[in-house]
């Protein structure tokens, strides 16, 4: 559950933070993942900052690519929908159960 709240939360802040308009926010949920989808209004597609350790910020790409099973971002009409997918841990030390290496 806390690998999906910070999903969204990096997520959704990436879009009220750089589209000028509204964004949406769908969660499913299935008994293999947790598939999010956030839509805005920003056409611009989001692209991961070379690596930089001493860069301050702009790390919320690269935390959704690292916990997120998949991870894809398109195009709309209007605007742009990124979505990732989060497999539920199977264990207590929150090892993601069929992570894709």
């Amino acid at each position: 559950m806390g690998t999906v709240q910070l999903a969204v939360s990096k997520l959704v802040t990436n879009a009220y933070k750089y589209a000028p308009g509204p964004c949406l926010l769908d969660l499913e949920v299935s008994e293999s993942a947790v598939q999010i989808s956030v839509w805005d209004t920003d056409p611009a597609l989001p692209a991961a900052c070379p690596a930089d350790p001493g860069r301050a910020g702009q790390h919320n790409l690269e935390i959704i690519m690292a916990v997120c099973q998949s991870f894809e971002v398109r195009r709309e009409p209007v605007g742009k929908r990124v979505r990732a997918a989060i497999v539920p841990a199977d264990d207590p030390g929150g090892d993601p159960a069929g992570r894709l290496l």
